[in-house]
């Protein structure tokens, strides 16, 4: 993957980040390229180094094409979850640490789901607060869509609700 200065890309801990230089640091007396990541929402600026970033995670944001497959584990029927809620929340924690968006999906459908039937405990609101925020992201990169149209986007697909934005690229 090239990294030119100026395209977003996606960071599994960070989510979307802009290229905003490539530079050379000298670390145990060896010269190393990293490519410097100006984190979207946020002051938070990152090094990673350029023959690193596959071992990182770093990847293109997702095709609009490729979004119908986030779209379908959105809809998809909720996964099996622990009754306890700490061992349902470290459980959660576990998948969000992956950095893998399909499983970060997954764990927003389940807890917001979880969230309409009864109420979450505040860990699990803050858990839900923060895992929608990479999932919310991608969807309103891939498509070009304003937050608005994103969040409208999340709950519909959540809730299994035809999808009006984009026809041509999303089924409903």
């Amino acid at each position: 993957m090239q990294f030119p200065k100026g395209r977003t890309v996606i960071h599994p801990q960070h989510g979307p980040a802009t290229v905003v230089e490539v530079f050379s640091r000298s670390v145990n007396g060896a010269s190393r390229d990293f490519i410097g990541l100006q984190v979207h929402r946020s002051d938070l600026r990152i090094g990673v180094p350029v023959d690193r970033a596959d071992d990182v995670g770093l990847r293109p944001v997702s095709a609009p094409e490729q979004v119908e497959e986030l779209l379908d584990v959105l809809r998809g029927p909720t996964g099996e979850q622990e009754e306890t809620w700490s061992r349902r929340f470290k459980a959660n924690q576990e998948k969000l640490r992956l950095g893998d968006l399909l499983v970060t999906a997954g764990v927003v459908r389940d807890l917001t789901r979880r969230q309409e039937e009864r109420a979450l405990s505040l860990g699990e609101k803050d858990q839900l607060k923060h895992a929608r925020v990479p999932v919310l992201a991608e969807l309103a990169l891939a498509l070009s869509l304003a937050d608005e149209e994103a969040e409208s986007l999340l709950a519909s697909a959540i809730n299994r609700e035809p999808v009006a934005v984009r026809p041509d690229l999303v089924a409903s």
